[in-house]
């Protein structure tokens, strides 16, 4: 009797309740907990996310805001930051063992570190800011208490985002090995897919060159392969007490009992946050938003958390029999889940890989492309494999530039490249209103740019079509609830918005004397009512500048 071809047996061995091991037993005092309450997880370090891995700990907060933030351990201040975006609002404490913890996403800050803020948001009538006391400003003692937790900058709920990093790299490193005595996991990571990759022009699966997925739940038929493949799989960790899911600390593979693969999702250095999209399937990705991590090292990713043998995870399909894959998923707990599965070598044709571009980017060297009116610059590094690249120019010789279509396919950047595009025709002698736009459909986005001898110049960070447009239409600025605002100062409110280019920069005074404003989701949001005297006459300015200097100023008298 013929053998099963492809098995999945799922092992869900587990560790236990709470925290074990060397590493809970020596780390576990290191740190106290943020909160003095039980603390549960929303998110784990490594998690992936879109262009970046989840590089902290976002612990709930029960749902609300405004929960004391206990410091974890003795240090100072090293830097306060005030974001739109982010973590919104966020503090930096740096302890004599080498690292600092960061706290994101706070509503308010202790006392004498909001005084520090205000001063210089008041000194400098700004709300963004970035500041770094000296070391001997602002001392805490573990436990003390430095922040309120919130919801600001970009979060979606209550919570406090907790990070730790080396003080001298700025290096995020897990902090689960610090505070997972403090949790209870029994539960196992869960795949939820799995991949086989054709390597181009050197292998493919079931007779083509595309990639095959497969659910974990029809892994009971034969997956047939040639030449050189590579595999990846989608999954996800859980958590007792809560429904949330997780990243999956470590995956490895083997074949026939050898290992090909690890990963182990433990530190990042901030410039390996993007190469997260040569980990994962990035096609699949932008298709169909859902993450796989693939088991190989591309030529260009020096994702230093990637382990693999001699060919980077690459499997050579060269005889005709059965290849016995395992994934071993497992979580800080030590949790495993073990995924079983047979690739049957079927020899068949492979094709020639023949490029159907007029461009090739190469990951090894710095690639200038050029076409007329247009210089693409992407540098060495910058594709994680060579890539196929199609250009185009489109449009009429009468417009301020063509349109210039730059196609990579599902081709990720690591970082901003520069662009240029050369401008036909000036219709506005001010140059400062010029930008390039980026087109996606009906979609289109600013991506600035500065003027200098005919040509536009900025940096773009992902691919597409391109054109040079101006923007000399100001900001718009709508008051919300005004009827309201004598009787109670806390509702001065102003939705502002532009269309073309983006707010720039923002300013409120109130009879005539600064008054700090922050930007919530397009709405600015006193922050000091208490600046303004209820139930008697006030008269409001507005002052709203977008990223080409064109400028809305607004009256108002309440």
């Amino acid at each position: 009797m013929m053998r099963r071809a492809l098995m999945l047996v799922v092992l869900g061995g587990v560790c236990g309740m709470t925290w074990a091991g060397q590493a809970g037993d020596t780390l576990r005092n290191v740190f106290r907990s943020p909160f003095d309450f039980p603390i549960l997880l929303s998110a784990n370090f490594g998690e992936l996310r879109p262009n970046h891995f989840h590089n902290g700990l976002d612990i709930k907060t029960q749902g609300v805001t405004g929960k004391p933030i206990h410091c974890i351990a003795d240090g100072y201040v090293s830097r306060v930051a005030v974001l739109h975006g982010g973590y919104g609002q966020a503090i930096y404490i740096t302890h004599p063992n080498g690292l600092t913890s960061v706290y994101g996403h706070v509503v308010a800050f202790s006392p004498e570190v909001e005084r520090y803020v205000r001063d210089y948001q008041y000194a400098n009538e700004t709300f963004v800011c970035n500041l770094f006391p000296e070391p001997g400003r602002f001392p805490v003692k573990k436990g003390d208490v430095i922040a309120l937790s919130g919801n600001e900058g970009a979060s979606a709920g209550p919570h406090l985002h907790l990070e730790l990093r080396h003080s001298d790299t700025q290096e995020y490193i897990d902090p689960m090995p610090y505070f997972g005595h403090l949790l209870k996991d029994s539960k196992a990571p869960v795949a939820s897919l799995v991949g086989i990759y054709p390597v181009a022009g050197k292998g493919v699966v079931e007779g083509r060159t595309r990639k095959k997925l497969v659910a974990v739940g029809n892994l009971s038929q034969p997956v047939e392969a040639w030449g050189e493949i590579y595999t990846g799989i989608s999954a996800k960790d859980y958590m007792d007490g809560t429904s949330n899911f997780y990243g999956v600390h470590s995956v490895t593979l083997y074949v026939d009992s050898v290992e090909v693969f690890r990963s182990v999702t433990d530190r990042v250095l901030p410039d390996e946050n993007r190469m997260i999209n040569g980990f994962t399937d990035y096609e699949e990705l932008m298709k169909t938003r859902r993450l796989v991590m693939r088991s190989r090292v591309l030529p260009g990713n020096r994702l230093r958390l990637l382990h693999a043998d001699e060919n980077g995870g690459i499997v050579n399909i060269s005889e005709e029999r059965n290849y016995r894959f395992r994934y071993v998923l497992e979580d800080n707990f030590g949790n495993k889940r073990t995924y079983r599965f047979t690739v049957r070598g079927r020899k068949q044709p492979v094709p020639e890989y023949v490029p159907e571009s007029n461009h090739i980017l190469y990951w090894d060297r710095t690639n200038v492309i050029h076409e007329p009116g247009m210089e693409l610059v992407v540098p060495r590094g910058y594709v994680y494999e060579n890539a196929e690249l199609n250009t185009e120019v489109k449009g009429d010789s009468a417009g301020i530039s063509f349109d210039y279509v730059l196609d990579a396919g599902d081709t990720p950047l690591h970082s901003y490249c520069p662009l240029a595009i050369g401008l036909r025709h000036k219709p506005l002698a001010d140059t400062t209103k010029y930008y390039i736009m980026q087109k996606v459909g009906k979609w289109q986005a600013s991506l600035g740019g500065e003027y200098a001898d005919g040509w536009i110049r900025t940096r773009v960070r992902t691919l597409g079509t391109f054109t040079v447009a101006v923007d000399t239409i100001g900001p718009r600025i709508t008051p919300l609830g005004q009827g309201t605002w004598r009787a109670n100062p806390r509702n001065l409110r102003f939705r502002v918005k532009d269309g073309e280019t983006g707010i720039r920069s923002y300013k409120v005074y109130i009879d005539g004397h600064f008054v700090l404003f922050g930007l919530k989701k397009g709405i600015l949001v006193i922050q000091d009512p208490e600046k303004v005297k209820r139930g008697v006459p006030h008269r409001a300015e507005v002052t709203v500048t977008d990223e080409c200097g064109n400028v809305t100023r607004k009256e108002y008298r309440f």
